[in-house]
Order: structure tokens, then C-alpha cells, then sequence
């Protein structure tokens, strides 16, 4: 019988992050910074990321009376082959998050049916289902990346968080339609959960048999190993 992998968490570098989503994630892009960086090692060996941010919606906390102090979104797991379940990763990686940002309240992911994804890894780990929203219009840019409307303008740039960055305008990219993303939220408190689970609905079944975000192990095409970071902290345990 093989034993038990070792698993360790920690904060990891930019650049580690970078290589993780682009050669382990669909989206091949970082997210919209700041971001929360928490590098996966399993076996001592660097093994992907899973990040936090405060998401495409500025204002995500509102529907639950948070700011942006108390709220952050995963909006990453981005991880080569590994022995280890993604909701025992994510769970490890809640538990360092909570060690380092004691405000959170509450963490808000979302689950993308246009790529095959239900939320299994949120169901195992018991995550509280809100519904899946709307559909939307997305931008496929000239580079093959999809933005959300949010992330288009006009005039070739958007202000994010306070900054003016440069985007994509609509004119540039083609228009695409997708149906809504399944919404997840993982309660950090007592008072949060008992606020929240009364909104909670019955979770989406899957809707193929080998949906890619089951809870199994991480064996997905193009995967590979890495290099770990050298800059570590302290490490948070299972």
C-alpha cells in the first residue's frame, strides 16, 4: 500500500503563481491583482497555487453586508498531477488564508459550466451553493483570451481598483454568449454561516460522467512538475 502524500502549503512567488496558471489553469492568466499567493508542495515537490483576490465584482461582499476587507474570492487552483484531493488542497489553503487575513468573513468561488465544471471540489468541502447566475457576454480577444464586459472599454482602458490600466475595446474582440456561473461560498464564521445557509440551494449534479473539477486526483493533460520557490514561510498543516 503507497502511503500518504505529504502536503504543505505556503506563500509562493509571483513568478511561481504566473507559471502554475499558465501551464496548469484553462485561463492561462493571473487574475486581476492584489492577489493572495499560496503555493502547493506535495511530496517537497512545487505542484501548482491557489489564489485569492477580490474578484472581477467589486463589490462581492455587498449582497452580505461585507466590504472588501471581509470577503475575497478564489479565483485560481491551478495544479500539475498530484496524489493529494483538490478540496483537502483548498481546504489547507482556506485555513492559511484565515491565519493571515483575520478580518475574512467569507470566501466566494464560482464554477464554470462552459468548461465542464459543476463544483464538485466546493461540494466536497461543503461549501453552500447560492444558484448559478445569469448568462453573460464575454470578449474573446485577438490573443484568444476571454474577458468579462467588465474588462472591455471603449476607449482602450479601464480603471481598476484606482488605476487606469489599458484593456481590450469591444471593437477588437468577438462577441461570445455563456451560460451562467455556478456560485459557492465558504462561511469563515459561526454568525456568517448561520447568515447564509438559509439562501442555500441543493447542489448542480454533474453533467457528464469525468466533469474535470470532481473531487479526484489531478492527472489532466499537459501537467508536469515544478521547481519549488525557495522563499518560504511557515507552513500550514493539515
Amino acid at each position: 500500500m503507497s502511503s500518504k502524500p505529504t502536503l504543505r502549503l505556503d506563500w509562493c512567488s509571483h513568478a511561481a503563481a504566473k507559471f502554475a496558471v499558465e501551464h496548469w489553469h484553462y485561463s492561462r492568466s493571473l487574475p486581476t491583482p492584489p492577489l493572495v499567493k499560496v503555493g502547493v508542495w506535495e511530496n517537497e515537490q512545487y505542484i501548482g497555487c491557489v489564489l485569492f483576490s477580490r474578484g472581477a465584482a467589486q463589490h462581492i461582499g455587498s449582497p452580505f453586508g461585507l466590504d472588501n476587507t471581509g470577503v475575497a474570492e478564489l479565483t485560481r487552483i491551478a495544479l500539475a498531477a498530484h496524489l493529494t484531493p483538490v478540496s483537502r488542497i483548498v481546504r489547507v489553503a482556506l485555513k492559511f488564508l484565515r491565519q493571515s487575513s483575520p478580518r475574512l468573513r467569507l470566501v466566494v468561488s464560482f464554477a464554470d459550466p462552459s468548461h465542464d465544471h459543476h463544483g464538485g471540489i466546493y461540494q466536497a468541502g461543503g461549501w453552500l451553493y447560492l444558484g448559478q447566475q445569469s448568462s453573460t457576454v464575454e470578449f474573446i480577444a485577438p490573443d484568444g483570451k476571454q474577458w468579462h464586459g467588465r474588462m472591455i472599454s471603449p476607449t482602450g482602458r479601464k480603471k481598476v481598483y484606482g488605476e487606469y490600466r489599458p484593456v481590450w475595446r469591444p471593437d477588437q474582440c468577438r462577441k461570445v454568449t455563456m451560460p451562467g456561473k455556478h456560485k459557492y461560498v465558504m462561511p469563515l464564521d459561526a454568525a456568517m454561516r448561520e447568515q447564509i445557509t438559509p439562501l442555500a440551494k441543493p447542489y448542480p449534479k454533474r453533467s457528464r460522467a469525468g466533469s474535470v473539477d470532481s473531487d479526484t486526483l489531478g492527472f489532466h493533460p499537459g501537467e508536469g512538475g515544478a521547481n519549488p520557490t525557495p522563499a518560504l514561510h511557515e507552513t500550514a498543516a493539515d
